[in-house]
Parts: structure tokens; sequence; C-alpha cells
């Protein structure tokens, strides 16, 4: 099994690495100049081929310094933020802008976050276009059972695009062959929702079961990940609730049938399990992207959220980030004293050189002395220590910090080893137990409680615990969708979290306070596209 799991890591990272030099090339034309490359000449070339559109995504998708899907779904809500901190990170306003709702349709990193996903359908539509072609796999080594289960992974894989595209964008154009038609039109949110299900209902059963060969690849335990996500939010994307199609999809996981890593997915049995180094077989893990720095493949979260140079040698680590994003004070205020997420997912306080006392220093406001990671964003280190503060007023060491995903020491043999993940069991749990409130008219039923709980009662000591869980009275909608936040901190899905219970334009946070406009629930489509496309329409508002 293990040799198994080398070999599909390899053909995944030989994938990654063949194609990386395109991952960050933004021309303008994302419809027709897409090259694809017909190798297909064993079933080696068919997987890397395959697997190209899933190591782009992770340029657009995860948190590894791409200004795309990620930066836009947390840097506009309410748990953390990038604020000005002295002389760095104003960067022409651009995160002011996300974080007060103020975005225009002339945004640089929208326009790239636009250009990296649309290059991804183009991407997935090559392959399916390429593979499809092959009319008899037998002499490439492949069966048709296996040919065909490598095209429901890419028709999945582009319905998961389309989903993130219409959630961030709402009204897109439908594209199924690249550079056909060379203007494609805007298709309405309803339109573009119908095709995602249609997409998923069809090849979601198709799809092999989640294993520790899969590894890295879209299976079962993902597809019914994504058909979940979409019914919990359909009656946002599409007017019509989908609670219990939701609930099917669950516990097609929950219960199994779908596979899973060690057969059937479980909750890991503490907090730390799904986000270290040794996180690949996770049994928690629905649906992962296979970093591996020892492949020349690494999780490179630094730049959004690690501190500067001197902050190394506190986790000895051989990396250092731009000092972004940080935690908003109401966020880090919403856990509890006894939460241990809480303790372990963040960095907060005095921070010493790995294994010692020994303080590790400041190098702009505070150069010269100890480093303290405090819960405001504001400029003490000038005397105030009494506002609210705001995004113009950071400084070095404004925030609680990420520290959920932690990449162990230098001398770790599996160090910086981190997967990605993207879908896990713990959000099923909650996604089922919010369907199933949401049916009972927002009123917890036991079984939605338990759900939680089950999930909850691993961020607290055995003693703590009885006071901490939770009742069908104390688990109502708003406290789900804080617990939701507790939970998914950093995740990269408090947008749609917030835009689902009504609070992303209505809400108040930290120095933000609500639009109340409803068009700002998406976001206008990039000023450049619709002067190179003329059939493109602008949203509502914009």
């Amino acid at each position: 099994m293990k040799k198994n799991i080398r070999n599909l890591k390899n053909i995944f990272i030989a994938g990654s690495i063949l194609f990386a030099g395109s991952c960050t090339d933004l021309d303008e034309n994302v419809y027709s100049e897409l090259n694809s490359d017909n190798f297909y000449n064993n079933k080696t070339e068919v997987l890397q081929g395959a697997l190209r559109p899933f190591t782009h995504m992770q340029a657009w998708l995860a948190p590894t310094g791409q200004s795309a899907y990620y930066y836009h779904s947390e840097a506009s809500s309410d748990q953390i933020a990038w604020p000005q901190k002295g002389r760095h990170g104003y960067d022409g306003g651009d995160h002011f802008r996300q974080h007060y709702h103020t975005w225009t349709s002339n945004e640089s990193r929208m326009r790239g976050a636009w250009t990296l996903m649309w290059t991804g359908v183009g991407y997935v539509n090559a392959a399916i276009e390429d593979i499809s072609g092959i009319t008899d796999p037998e002499n490439i080594g492949m069966t048709q059972t296996e040919l065909q289960s490598v095209l429901a992974e890419l028709y999945v894989l582009r319905a998961f695009h389309y989903m993130k595209i219409m959630d961030l964008w709402g009204n897109v154009p439908i594209i199924t062959k690249v550079g056909e038609p060379l203007n494609p039109p805007t298709a309405p949110r309803t339109e573009v929702f119908e095709f995602i299900k249609t997409e998923l209902e069809t090849y979601v059963p198709q799809l092999p079961k989640y294993s520790e060969e899969l590894i890295g690849r879209t299976t079962q335990t993902a597809g019914y990940a994504m058909l979940a996500e979409l019914y919990l939010n359909a009656e946002e994307w599409s007017g019509t609730p989908m609670w219990d199609e939701c609930i099917a999809a669950c516990d097609k996981i929950i219960d199994g049938d779908a596979g899973g890593i060690g057969g059937t997915p479980q909750l890991a049995d503490d907090i730390l399990k799904t986000f270290g180094n040794t996180n690949q077989t996770s049994p928690e893990n629905l649906y992962q992207i296979a970093y591996s720095r020892k492949g020349g493949f690494t999780f490179n979260w630094e730049g959004f959220f690690f501190g500067y140079g001197n902050m190394s040698e506190a986790l000895n680590v051989g990396y250092s980030g731009w000092n972004a994003f940080v935690v908003i004070p109401s966020a880090f205020d919403a856990y509890d004293e006894t939460d241990l997420r809480k303790e372990e997912w963040f960095l907060f306080g005095s921070q010493y050189v790995y294994g010692t006392n020994e303080p590790v220093l400041g190098t702009e406001e505070y150069n010269g002395d100890p480093l303290v990671y405090v819960n405001s964003i504001r400029r003490e280190s000038e005397g105030d220590m009494s506002s609210e503060g705001s995004m113009a007023e950071g400084e070095e060491n404004s925030g609680a910090r990420f520290n959920k995903y932690q990449s162990g020491t230098l001398d770790d043999d599996n160090y910086w080893e981190n997967h990605y993940v993207l879908y896990r069991l713990t959000e099923i749990y909650f996604n089922k137990a919010e369907a199933i409130m949401r049916k009972n008219g927002g009123t917890a039923t036991q079984e939605a409680v338990d759900l939680i709980n089950e999930s909850r009662k691993r961020a607290f000591s055995d003693a703590d615990w009885p006071s901490e869980m939770y009742t069908s009275a104390t688990l109502t909608l708003d406290e789900l969708l804080a617990e939701r936040g507790r939970e998914f901190i950093f995740e990269g899905k408090r947008r749609t979290d917030l835009i689902r219970f009504g609070k992303y334009t209505d809400g108040a946070w930290w120095d933000h306070e609500p639009t109340g406009d409803p068009n700002k629930k998406i976001y206008p489509v990039p000023a450049n596209q619709i002067a190179n496309n003329p059939n493109l329409e602008q949203n509502p508002g914009y």
C-alpha cells in the first residue's frame, strides 16, 4: 500500500513540476490561448495530464501567496485582516478595500484571481478533450473503466472550479471547450448552478472511492463534499433550498459509502493531527493537495501568514513571510480561554528563540525590544492603549497569528511535509447539522447537537467539557456560525458562511460597518475582461 501511495505522489509531483511554470502566467485572454500537451502515450502520462489542472488549482485555492480565491474569501470577512503596519502592508489600499467592501472593478488582485481560475477551467477542458480522444486505452496500458474514472475526475474538478467561480462572481460564462466560443456570453447564476449540479450529480457516483492509494486525487469523498457544499448554499445560489439533498450527500461520506482513509472517514482524535506535518493520512481528510517539500512541491503558507525573518528562530524553521494576515481582535476573543484551539492554532504573546528563554526581538516599531503579539491593531508604540484601532494603524506585533498548520522544526524528518486539506469530515458534520437545523426552522435537534459536540469536544479538556458542550437550547444558528468560525478559521471558507447566514453585508466587526448592499455578495467582473469580451455583462451595482 505504501508503495502505491509513493507512486501516486511521484506522479502528482512530477505533474506539478512539469507544468509549474504556467501556474502564475496571467495572460489576459484566458479562453483561447491555452496550450494542451498531447503526450498521452501510457497510463502515467494520462494521470499526469489529468492531475495538471489539480496542481494548477493550488495556485488560486491554497493560501500560498496568490491573491485569488483564498485571499478574497478571507480578507473580506470577519476573522483575519491584512492591516497596514507602519511602513509595510498598505499595498495601494488593496486590503483596506477588501476589509471595508469598497472594491471596484479595477482591482489588480481580482483580475489575477479571475485569470488564474479561468485558466484552470481551460486546463480541465483541454484535458477532457484530449483524454476523451483516447479510443483504445488498452494500447496505453489502461482499461476502459480506468479511463472513464479519470474522465469523471476531470468533470467533477471542472464543476468544482465553476462552483468557486460562481461563489465569487455569480453570473459567469459556461465554457466546456477551449476557445469555443471565443467571446463567451454571461450566463445567470441560476443557470451556472444547474450546470454544476448536473455535472456533479452525473459524475460523482462514477468516481473511485477514497483510499490511501488515491490521496491527491478527486474521489467520491471529495465529490460528495462538493455536493454537500453546493446543496447547503443552494438557497443563496439558486433561490431554492436543498436541505434534504445536503443531508443525503453528507450521509454518503459519514456512512463510509464514499470510502475514506482507513475505510470509513473518522474524526481525528485531537485538533493537531489534521494539520500537522504527518497529516497525509489523517482519517479525517476527504480531499487534499498533496504537497511535499521533499518532492519540491511545498505548501508555502509563509508569505501570507508568517512574520519577518526574526520569527524563523522562534519556530526553528527555514522560512519567513510578509507579516501580512493577522487575526481580527473580535475573532480571537471568540475563543474561550479553556479552548485548546486558542492555545494551539495561534501564535500569541511573547515570542522566544526556539527551545530557550531568549526573547525574539522586533525589527520595526519594537526594534531591539522583545516581540510580543497582542490582541489589538493600533499604534501602541505611540501610546495608544485603548482605541479600537483601524486597518491603517497596525504594528509589527498587531494581532494573534496563524499557527494552525505547523511545519515542525528544521531537524524534523517530516519538516514541512504538510498537505493542504480542502475538505475534512468535521465540515461534513457541520454541514449536516446546519441543514437539519434549517429544515427544522432554525432549531437544533439532538442529532444536530451531537454532530457539533462530537467535533467541539476535542477542543476542551475532560474537566472543562461538561460546561462547554452544546444543548438544543444553546446551539442556535448564530452560535453555529460562531462555532464554524472557531473551527474553520484560516481554511478559506468564511465569506461563503457569512453570506449564507446573512451577515456578510449586514454584519459589523472590527473596523467594519455593514454596507447593507446586497450587490456586494458577489464581486464585479474585472473591467479589463469586459473590455476584452463584449459579451460579458457586469454584475448589478458595479
